[in-house]
């Protein structure tokens, strides 16, 4: 079956290495939102007959995810630390299982991100959770598409 379901999607953090990286999922994930998009410059000229023709630029990241708070949850400690101490994290998010033989053709962006916000919910009726955002930060390895084949 060619389409790919949110909860088969998968965030995972990186323990290890960049060329050797440990991958372990943050389990207490709900909903998540990788963004991805390019600035733009303008190349309007009057040979484009009326038309504005604009080039990508830079392109911008972010990870926009819900996390149910479980402080003996290892996954949601580390990214509590990482945003109290300023500290980088790097993230996959893949829209399957990064190992297995069933993670062949899981594809997503791969970056070392620092936390940019850590918002804490207290709904009246549910289970405290966390907003979060994470940016790719400055590191070695830049961002890049992943995929498991």
């Amino acid at each position: 079956m060619g389409v790919k379901l949110g909860l088969d999607a998968r965030l995972y953090m990186n323990s290890g290495t960049y060329a050797s990286p440990t991958w372990s999922g943050l389990n207490t994930v709900r909903d998540l939102t990788l963004n991805l998009e390019t600035g733009e410059a303008d190349v309007s000229t009057r040979s484009n007959q009326g038309w504005r023709a604009t080039v990508s630029t830079l392109k911008d990241a972010s990870l926009e995810f819900e996390l149910v708070i479980d402080p003996e949850d290892s996954g949601f400690t580390s990214v509590v630390n990482a945003f109290l101490q300023n500290e980088p994290i790097e993230f996959v998010v893949l829209d399957g299982p990064v190992s297995g033989p069933e993670s062949i053709g899981s594809q997503g962006l791969r970056a070392t991100c620092r936390i940019a916000s850590f918002s804490r919910n207290e709904a009246l009726e549910e289970a405290i959770t966390a907003s979060v955002t994470a940016k790719p930060t400055y590191s070695e390895n830049p961002p890049s598409w992943m995929s498991v084949g």
